[in-house]
């Protein structure tokens, strides 16, 4: 049997009803590939360990950085180097934003909050 497709956007309005919910879409290795809505504004937060990507599939997003913000649209990546504090927000309404990560990642980094999710679903 061939291995699953799956439509990224879709499947984020299918089955994603949060914000800041991030979902498996794979597993490739020692990472996943995981996609999320964004909203308003996420915690302030870094990865001591694991650089994280982003890559924008729908709508647009902001990353804020300590020394300003770097603004993202429909198909923009970008790689964030571990230890390096930050903290995603939405630009539209409800922008589907596919992270790659090791799958030990935690969403909120070092900052654990209201925000975290320690046990993800799949899409």
């Amino acid at each position: 049997m061939p291995p699953r497709k799956i439509n990224l956007v879709e499947a984020a309005d299918q089955k994603i009803s949060k914000v800041f919910d991030p979902h498996i879409a794979g597993d490739v290795n020692d990472s996943q590939a995981k996609v999320a809505k964004f909203g308003a504004t996420f915690d302030w937060h870094a990865h001591e360990h694991e650089d994280e990507a982003f890559l924008v599939l729908r709508g647009r997003i902001a990353i804020d950085f300590r020394d300003g913000p770097v603004e993202l649209g429909e198909g923009d990546f970008i790689v964030v180097p571990r230890g390096v504090e930050h903290r995603p927000r939405s630009l539209t309404a409800e922008p589907v934003v596919l992270m790659f990560e090791p799958a030990t990642t935690l969403n909120t980094g070092n900052a654990k909050s209201d925000l975290t999710v320690a046990d993800l679903k799949r899409l």
